[in-house]
């Protein structure tokens, strides 16, 4: 994937914190750290997206939606 070169602005402890990483070689470098960091709040916000989504949903209806068809005989069901 094509990598583009970003100017970011930290302040001194988050840098220190970032520097220790990468002394302690979980990180091989700053930019692999904050491509790291970037990543998982975005995954974070998505899935945070998709419950404030399903919170919109009706539950009865819902429910209704999965049980259709449940009410059918169980003669009338495919066996496995």
């Amino acid at each position: 994937m094509a990598k583009s070169k970003v100017a970011i602005s930290l302040d001194s402890s988050t840098l220190e914190q970032l520097d220790r990483l990468i002394e302690a070689s979980i990180f091989p470098n700053r930019s692999q750290a904050i491509q790291v960091a970037i990543d998982e709040k975005l995954k974070r916000l998505e899935g945070s997206r998709l419950a404030r989504e399903c919170a919109k949903l009706d539950p009865t209806f819902e429910k209704a939606l999965a049980e259709e068809g449940l009410s059918e005989e169980l003669s009338e069901w495919p066996e496995y």
